[in-house]
């Protein structure tokens, strides 16, 4: 079963909802997400922040944030998560930005920051990989959906040794 598909059935099972906030990964995770059926039952939207403006006028990022770490950072995808959870209202948010082509003078091409936002805190990871734009567009994808999979079976961890309810 494919990750997609494994995220649907957790966050289904417990009543969870999900919400994306891309830029490099330029939609995909929202489109791979809605593939699945049933994924209106859980899926709330997604932000395609490309631009910085978008950035920082529909998520809420900082310019500060942005000019202290850069666009391409785990600051940066730290408040896209936050913001695009405290926008739709979603449990869990995942959030991609990086460069899947070109450097930024700090980070080479094929580099991505993940955030993932949940009722635990929020998470980031890098995520380097080489290849040409379309490749490294799909594999953040992956990576950023492995990450948030990861981050609901944390919460889930935590809730049964918290005794908390679902």
């Amino acid at each position: 079963m494919n990750v997609e598909k494994r995220i649907g059935l957790l966050l289904k099972e417990h009543g969870w909802t999900l919400s994306a906030a891309e830029s490099c990964t330029g939609g995909r995770i929202s489109h791979i997400i809605t593939t699945v059926s049933g994924s209106s039952s859980y899926y709330l939207g997604s932000v395609t922040s490309y631009a910085i403006c978008v950035k920082e006028q529909v998520l809420g990022v900082s310019s500060e944030t942005i000019a202290a770490n850069g666009v391409v950072s785990s600051e940066v995808a730290a408040s896209m998560a936050e913001g695009v959870r405290k926008l739709m209202g979603s449990t869990f948010a995942v959030a991609t930005t990086g460069l899947a082509e070109g450097s930024d003078g700090h980070y080479p091409e094929g580099t991505v920051w993940l955030g993932v936002s949940s009722p635990e805190g929020t998470f980031t990871r890098l995520f380097q990989i080489s290849g040409e734009r379309k490749a490294n567009i799909r594999r953040f994808t992956t990576a950023a959906l492995l990450f948030l999979e990861q981050n609901i079976k944390m919460h889930i961890k935590h809730c049964k040794q918290d005794n908390k309810t679902f």
